[in-house]
């Protein structure tokens, strides 16, 4: 309790602070345009970001994450209860006690309001559930692998896996690992014969209906679309492997990032097959083994396969594509386990070091996280700044934290100006030209008007299906840009609207001096749609 109530306090704490993401902004506009599914993520990320702003009748920085908050904490909390029963008391509190650590984890699952909070709540709790189904006895009464017999659970876990899709596609790894580790395991193999496994298909199915739903209203835009990205766009370069590989361990954090792969490989190819009870390695991994049943039913085993296919997999994807460092850390939260029970073993027999790698990671990690933190809200390093530390030293031109926008400043601005007031009363549409500063905008933008709020650009993501390409023909709109993102803003619409003027300018602020200008533009008349290549015609 003590860990998760210190954890949430940290991590409410940076999400006050902390300007909301580009990500974070769009999904926010998600919840002015529920619908069953959207262009680029399913359902789940648009209720978790609504979460707060719903219940608080309040929309700031806090309040859309305040469901991230209370999800990561819950998926601590089954990670302790699923340590526990797979391994030991002491596995489930070393669990706890890394992912409470580990920077993408607490931040990107934890903090920021993005798909992957719910994904890794229902990932969790599917985890829980199918350990429970499959090691009905806890790990501190052997045997780990009793005679099994199907449960209901699987139709619950069945549907936490169509939750977890519901929430980030990645879930359908987890659906595949969980049938995959009972193919490989013959004592586990009746799950698939089960009556009970057409009770999970079914509410898996029954979970990921809105996702269908909408894609077969919309040509499966969104199916063809994810897909697409795995698609190689260059040929292979190790060179890119090898950076994938180090860039994913420094957003774990060193420390934990390269045991993590280790214990989690040395798992697969080592074994440690045919150890006795009194073995002399046994005090160094007593929770990785398992006494009565075969590596391949055993708890390692099911970790594995619901680890590695997702850690290798898009590791390896690095080598021919960029990819998002949150893509492949599902798998590592899982092998979060493995190195818990691990740490467990290492704790009994050299618990002096094992205090000091928590502490002395935890201490450089929250000192690096504090130290970004007052850079991006007070310009710690900015040049020049009134904040600056000995001076500064990277140009305010040249930092692109700068286009982190704190909401309550733009909104201000926005507010006590009887210009941009009235022009607000006058206009039919508010939009900008890139969809990430239109969820900013519209942030900003919420408690003064419920004027639609959209982006007229190529990449216009799930806008193209939140308004027709000639809703407002014959309208007039409000042109909001940034003047650091966009140099020239007017020329891009000239041909579109009958006219175009500036009519104010809202100067952001940082550590006493103007990081960026926001430019907000009268657009008379909007004469012939904006094109675009898919959405609504």
């Amino acid at each position: 309790m003590a860990l998760l109530a210190g954890g949430l306090l940290v991590r409410g704490a940076i999400a006050t602070v902390l300007p909301p993401g580009f990500d974070e902004a769009y999904y926010y506009l998600y919840t002015r345009h529920l619908d069953w599914s959207y262009f680029d993520h399913p359902l789940m990320v648009a209720l978790t970001t609504g979460m707060g702003p719903w219940l608080t009748g309040q929309v700031t920085v806090l309040t859309i994450r305040l469901g991230p908050l209370v999800l990561y904490t819950l998926s601590l909390g089954l990670m302790y209860l699923t340590g526990t029963r797979l391994f030991s008391v002491a596995a489930g509190l070393l669990t706890v006690a890394i992912a409470s650590l580990v920077p993408i984890f607490f931040l990107g699952f934890g903090v920021l309001t993005l798909p992957d909070s719910p994904l890794i709540f229902f990932w969790t709790l599917a985890l829980y559930l199918a350990a429970c189904e499959f090691f009905p006895t806890p790990a501190a009464s052997p045997p780990l692998v009793p005679t099994y017999r199907p449960t209901g659970r699987l139709a619950l876990i069945g549907l936490c896996v169509g939750l977890a899709c519901l929430s980030k596609y990645h879930g359908v790894a987890l659906g595949f690992g969980l049938v995959g580790f009972c193919l490989a395991s013959p004592p586990h193999r009746p799950a698939l014969r089960s009556p009970w496994l057409m009770a999970a298909v079914g509410l898996f199915l029954l979970a990921i209906s809105p996702i269908l739903i909408w894609n077969s209203q919309h040509d499966w835009i969104s199916l063809r679309y994810q897909s697409g990205r795995a698609v190689p766009d260059r040929g292979y370069s190790l060179l890119e492997l090898l950076g994938t590989f180090l860039v994913g361990v420094a957003y774990l954090f060193p420390s934990f990032g390269l045991p993590l792969w280790w214990v989690s490989l040395r798992s697969l190819w080592q074994r440690w097959p045919g150890e006795k009870a009194d073995s002399p390695n046994r005090a160094l991994q007593p929770q990785l083994v398992s006494t009565s049943s075969s590596f391949v039913s055993s708890p390692t085993a099911f970790l594995l396969w619901l680890a590695l296919p997702l850690m290798l997999g898009f590791t390896l994807m690095g080598g021919y594509r960029p990819i998002l460092p949150t893509w492949a850390m599902p798998g590592f939260w899982g092998a979060t386990l493995l190195l818990g029970a691990a740490a467990a073993g290492w704790q009994q027999q050299f618990p002096r070091r094992v205090r000091r790698w928590l502490w002395g990671s935890g201490w450089v990690i929250m000192t690096l996280i504090l130290i970004a933190l007052l850079h991006v809200t007070v310009g710690l390093f900015q040049q020049p700044g009134r904040y600056s530390l000995f001076g500064g030293g990277i140009p305010v031109r040249s930092d692109a934290s700068t286009q982190l926008i704190e909401i309550q400043q733009l909104r201000q601005g926005w507010a006590e100006s009887d210009v941009l007031q009235a022009a607000l009363q006058q206009t039919d549409f508010v939009f900008t030209n890139e969809l990430f500063l239109a969820g900013q905008v519209g942030m900003a933008l919420a408690p003064l008007t419920d004027k639609p709020v959209t982006t007229l650009d190529e990449d216009l993501r799930g806008f193209a299906f939140w308004f027709q390409a000639d809703q407002w023909l014959g309208r007039d709109g409000l042109y909001v840009a940034s003047q650091r993102r966009s140099p020239l803003p007017a020329q891009k619409y000239g041909s579109y609207f009958d006219w175009i003027e500036k009519i104010a300018d809202i100067p952001l602020k940082r550590g006493g001096e103007v990081v960026d200008v926001i430019q907000v533009y009268r657009a008379h008349t909007l004469l012939k749609p904006f094109p675009r290549p898919y959405g609504l015609s």
